[in-house]
């Protein structure tokens, strides 16, 4: 199993070091309660649907895919067997539960079998991330997860989550923001407020 230390200032596994939300302060900004969502979903009965079928990449598409018509930030990601833990924030357009629900209807609609009454638990469980603390230790955690399960034995071992893009810079199916993202965009991260949803319908 991977070393890991932990601080204020980022993680260290192993060789490779990330600061767990490397965000410039100030520019981005979140409709209404203006802050994150951790949210966790499961499969139907915890079973580990995800896990065959193509479920993984199926999953991935499909965030993206929401990502873009809902117009919503996804800060991070780890997709397990049986569960998912998404950090994002509201979405610019409709609610975050809706979005949620586009999310399960289209992987539900791909994944499911016709045997099967459900693919996903109804509910979800919403954290609300206040400070930029707990978005770091959220982050840690998600990555951390494939882990502490055993499934790998380093975070950047486990394909489907964020930790590599945030840990190097890869780009993946989600685009995630990070530092790295930004500078793509020339330094600018994605600005998300019910105040200025025109700026933010015209992002790229």
């Amino acid at each position: 199993m991977a070393s890991a230390t932990g601080g204020r200032h980022g993680w260290e596994t192993t060789n490779l070091r990330y600061t767990a939300f490397d965000m410039p302060k100030g520019l981005i900004r979140y409709q209404n309660s203006g802050q994150f969502h951790f949210l966790t979903f499961s499969c139907y009965k915890r079973q580990p649907l995800l896990a065959h079928r193509n479920g993984y990449s199926l999953m991935e598409q499909a965030l993206e895919r929401v990502r873009q018509t809902h117009k919503l930030v996804v800060a991070g990601y780890v997709l397990m067997p049986e569960h998912v833990h998404l950090l994002v924030s509201e979405p610019c357009l409709g609610s975050l539960s809706a979005a949620i629900q586009a999310l399960k209807q289209e992987t539900s609609k791909k994944l499911k079998r016709p045997d099967e009454p459900h693919f996903w638990q109804r509910r979800y469980y919403d954290f609300n991330v206040w400070s930029e603390g707990t978005t770091e230790e959220k982050l840690h955690y998600m990555h951390q997860n494939p882990v502490q399960r055993g499934l790998v034995a380093q975070p950047q071992d486990w394909r489907w989550s964020s930790f590599l893009h945030h840990a190097t810079g890869a780009v993946g199916t989600v685009e995630i923001e990070s530092r790295w993202t930004a500078q793509r965009r020339g330094g600018q991260l994605r600005a998300i407020s019910s105040l200025d949803s025109r700026a933010a319908k015209a992002s790229p």
